[in-house]
């Protein structure tokens, strides 16, 4: 390996765990709070229920149906079953040494059975009776009283506030520290690496300029160039064959460009040349995508598949992690924290102990996105994200790609043969036939462009003539 080289991903690990650690501070603080949340629901159960001991008439209704109700029936239902269970054995005995008593013994149990399901309703109806009387006594837990608990809960959550705040400081020197560390290690590492001296528009995130890419004698892209700005939801659209999906394996270099240039601004706000960079290196630079076919590991739960996207922010060498070592651990920490986060915006988070295969297609497509914004990405790449939704589901996903540009400010390029899709979204639209640019512009422009209407329509015989 090139040393120039070596010191590029030198400064790629710095970056990693400068931000791991920021991301562990929050928490680690947070596990306090957290903490201190829970002792302070705790405290306000014991404290309703030694009121609820004082007044069994303040006591909710729900709770009293649970305690009074409830409760005694499983305590009937368990001694009966006892008593059931004794008897069995009982026959089982005497059978054994007598056979010729087995018809008595069933008889016997039959009957036992008759009576408890006799004794069961009885008591069924003395309850109901208790309980709709005891019912009528309740009343709400008066305002002063309820205002008075609050405020002991409040006090208790305020004093274990005041006690923890020491921990906090001192986790926040402790991390501090360790940051401030880092960003002199970062800091030597970026003077280490030489600038690229690459410059694109202002406000551009990707600029594709006079891309080609044969295969043998087949031209799939001819000298394509496009720029595609931050914050933008960039749609790449032609009729099948057109070269969509090799301008995304050539953006992410899965293809190696025939010719010309992929200029790309990183996460660290440095323009690149993603021909200079390897596949594996792509989505460190943040670059993430999906593909036509859902690819989920379906063997593994949900949450699983996000915590192996988020394999390329370890940032620990193999010995480390066959040894577990406290690092480990804590990157272990920060990425399911992470993957968490993510099944909650995506509203996967009921489905996360749920194993990917059998789940349905509209929610495989969200795991495939979902595990894209583990990799904290500056621009995603869609690969037919719609399709094979029905109608309700690609609504959702239109919803879902907004609610992703607007909150996570990701930058967007989609390849997508919905239109609907496309209209709905899509700030800029690209077309593109045979690998050539037919047209570029706004949604508008280009529903209403002849040699797009053309590529995607055809022409009649009078048109060609």
């Amino acid at each position: 390996m090139a040393e120039s080289d070596r010191r590029y991903m030198r400064l790629e690990r710095c970056k990693s765990r400068l931000a791991m650690e920021k991301e562990y501070k929050d928490i680690l603080l947070k596990d306090i709070d957290e903490q201190v949340e829970k002792e302070a629901v705790a405290f306000e159960a014991q404290e309703r229920e030694k009121l609820y001991r004082q007044h069994p008439e303040w006591m909710p209704k729900e709770l009293v149906y649970e305690t009074v109700y409830q409760a005694k029936l499983r305590q009937f239902d368990f001694d009966m079953e006892f008593e059931m269970q004794e008897a069995l054995s009982q026959a089982a005995r005497i059978v054994s040494k007598n056979p010729e008593q087995k018809e008595i013994q069933d008889s016997r149990l039959k009957e036992l059975a008759e009576k408890q399901a006799r004794l069961r309703e009885k008591f069924t109806a003395h309850l109901e009776a208790a309980l709709k009387e005891q019912l009528k006594e309740q009343v709400d837990i008066p305002p002063d009283e309820e205002k008075a608990l609050l405020g002991r809960v409040e006090d208790f959550r305020l004093s274990r506030c005041r006690e923890t705040q020491a921990k906090k400081e001192k986790i926040s020197a402790d991390e501090d520290a360790k940051i401030k560390k880092l960003e002199a290690s970062l800091k030597k590492a970026e003077g280490a690496v030489s600038k690229t001296g690459l410059s694109m528009p202002e406000d551009t995130v990707l600029s594709v300029q006079n891309l080609c890419m044969y295969f043998g004698g087949v031209h799939a892209v001819e000298n394509l160039s496009f720029d595609v700005k931050k914050g933008e939801i960039f749609g790449l659209i032609g009729p099948n064959g057109a070269g969509k999906t090799t301008v995304f394996n050539c953006i992410t270099q899965f293809y190696k460009p025939t010719s010309g240039t992929l200029l790309f601004e990183n996460k660290a706000g440095e323009i690149i040349s993603l021909t200079d960079e390897s596949v594996h290196n792509v989505i460190c630079q943040g670059i993430v995508r999906t593909f036509q076919n859902v690819e989920v590991i379906r063997e593994v739960s949900v949450l699983e598949n996000l915590l192996i996207a988020g394999h390329s922010r370890f940032t620990l060498g193999l010995a480390a992690q066959a040894l577990h070592l406290p690092q480990l651990k804590k990157q272990e920490r920060i990425i399911k924290e992470k993957a968490m986060k993510v099944l909650e915006f995506m509203g996967l988070s009921d489905y996360k102990d749920w194993t990917a295969a059998g789940l349905p297609y509209g929610i495989l497509k969200k795991i495939e996105i979902a595990r894209t914004l583990m990799c904290d990405p500056q621009l995603i790449i869609l690969d037919e994200p719609a399709a094979g939704l029905n109608d309700t589901e690609t609504a959702s996903l239109t919803e879902l790609i907004l609610r992703i540009r607007d909150t996570l400010g990701c930058t967007i390029l989609l390849v997508e043969h919905d239109m609907g899709l496309v209209m709905n979204v899509c700030q800029t639209i690209c077309a593109i036939s045979f690998g050539e640019l037919l047209a570029i512009g706004s949604p508008e422009e280009i529903q209403n462009n002849p040699d797009v209407q053309k590529a995607y329509l055809g022409e009649s015989e009078e048109e060609a003539n």
